[in-house]
């Protein structure tokens, strides 16, 4: 049965399904660390997999009704590879951009997963990258790239001139260390994940700074290496709390709202190999024996997304799953 969860306002969130299992190819993930919806609800899944598992580094394309439909890219430094993919984004023609914290350098891809392109630089000047992390395209087909190991956000062309820079190291307003996530909202404020200083700050367009959310804790409405934000059309914030292993949502001025611990159940993926793996069944009895809510609860979340349905998606990195979640807009007391 799902559960509601109750904050400080009127809002209400119901778990809704699972999508995904652990796989280094084909109807699965290894180690996501973002994903892309396009407005067709096609989802585009970053796998990062292991070092010694190069294999099970590309991308899924999918939607969260759990339809496999394709993968592309894959392992290295040619044209259309990559090896440590961080972030991925949609233009408006439906072209796919993915970000690579090794080699520095974005991938443009077609929807179909065809390279296209690709650019970027080493270095701390004006449009060089060290550790490109969360990216986000605006209304006006810019890319904001958080550029995490120089502690700024710069602002590119889809063809990677530079425009503009906003941030430097430190942890005053509209200071970042090791910056992660970033998110826009309709209006085009911009969200950023400052991961090691443990909070939200909102920029305006331009990167003028305008507020802070969360501080460092375990608490409600603290944070714990924040990496991933979404913002809904209601303007609600949502926050990948990475380390305190929840999502925690919050109120357009910053006030906290609810959180998501997980309420995952098998995927319909899962349940597929599952049938056809008794041995599996065993073990996982065994494993889950002593804590049965374990499996459910949400492992170093990373991202969360929102889908043109309105529906949170949240990749449960560990797990290798999205958990999906509903929100209510009228309450539901249970």
């Amino acid at each position: 049965m799902a559960t509601h969860f109750f904050g400080l306002t009127n809002r209400t969130f119901r778990y809704d399904h699972s999508v995904g299992r652990a796989e280094f190819a084909g109807t699965g993930f290894r180690n996501a660390t973002d994903m892309a919806i396009a407005p067709d609800g096609t989802v585009y899944i970053c796998n990062r997999s292991y070092e010694n598992r190069p294999d099970g580094v590309h991308v899924t394309a999918l939607t969260l009704d759990e339809e496999y439909i394709t993968e592309f890219g894959g392992y290295g430094e040619a044209d259309g590879e990559f090896m440590w993919p961080t972030s991925i984004a949609l233009d408006s023609k439906g072209n796919l951009y993915l970000a690579d914290e090794w080699l520095n350098r974005i991938t443009k891809f077609t929807s179909d997963g065809e390279y296209v392109s690709k650019w970027g630089t080493a270095g701390s000047g004006d449009g060089e990258l060290n550790g490109p992390s969360g990216m986000a395209i605006d209304a006006d087909d810019n890319m904001l790239l958080v550029d995490s190991g120089n502690n700024r956000v710069q602002k590119f062309t889809l063809d990677g001139k530079f425009i503009s820079k906003f941030g430097s190291k430190g942890s005053g307003d509209g200071e970042f260390n090791l910056p992660w996530g970033i998110a826009l909202d309709n209006d085009g404020h911009i969200y950023i994940a400052d991961w090691r200083n443990d909070r939200i700050q909102k920029f305006t367009a331009d990167g003028q700074w305008e507020a802070s959310i969360g501080y460092s804790g375990s608490g409600v409405g603290q944070l714990n290496r924040p990496n991933g934000v979404a913002v809904d059309a209601d303007g609600d914030i949502y926050v990948a709390d990475w380390m305190n292993n929840r999502v925690q949502v919050f109120a357009p001025d910053g006030r906290y709202v609810a959180q998501f611990k997980g309420e995952a159940e098998l995927s319909k993926w899962g349940r597929d190999k599952l049938g056809s793996n008794p041995d599996m069944i065993r073990q996982r009895s065994l494993a889950y024996n002593n804590d049965p809510d374990f499996e459910r609860k949400l492992a170093h979340p990373c991202a969360v997304k929102i889908d043109p349905q309105g529906r949170i998606a949240i990749i449960d990195h560990t797990r290798n799953r999205i958990q999906v979640y509903v929100k209510e807009t009228n309450p539901v007391l249970v």
